[in-house]
């Protein structure tokens, strides 16, 4: 996969979650990841489709849900709700179309389908495509995590 096509959900995934949900988020390091299984406690994914083909999934551990939520919304859960799998998969929305934008200006035409909702301790990710899955790390002051899953073809 072309570098050039990371950082754009990089930029996307902090740009949303500032913008949003007023967190400050830090990437770590991308890594390949080798299994299907989630890094997280929820997660949202959708297919990407037009000059490549794929798909874009963002998981959050509960703590990071937990934040989002309160400064979101100004709930405060406990644990995966209704509400807060709604918001996910808005949040999903909002990365892939700010990612969108950032990589058409690259010459990279893509479209997105509606964002499905996983959630649940061990749940896994199936991406659309059976190429590598790059995951860009995301941390919080408060202990919360997050990762974006890009899997271009």
């Amino acid at each position: 996969m072309d570098v050039r096509y990371i950082n754009p959900f990089l930029n996307a995934t902090m740009n949303v979650i500032k913008t949003m949900a007023f967190l400050d988020i830090q990437p770590g390091k991308p890594f390949l990841k080798k299994d299907h299984l989630a890094l997280g406690d929820v997660t949202g994914i959708i297919g990407l489709t037009g000059d490549v083909k794929g798909s874009l999934s963002f998981t959050l551990n509960i703590e990071m849900v937990k934040a989002i939520m309160k400064n979101m919304l100004g709930e405060e859960i406990d644990d995966v709700t209704a509400d807060a799998r709604d918001a996910v998969g808005e949040l999903t929305n909002m990365i892939s179309g700010d990612a969108r934008r950032m990589l058409q200006q690259e010459g990279l035409n893509l479209s997105a389908a509606i964002p499905t909702i996983v959630s649940g301790k061990n749940h896994t990710i199936k991406h659309m495509i059976n190429g590598p899955i790059i995951v860009i790390p995301f941390t919080s002051e408060g202990g919360g995590q997050a990762m974006v899953e890009v899997s271009l073809q």
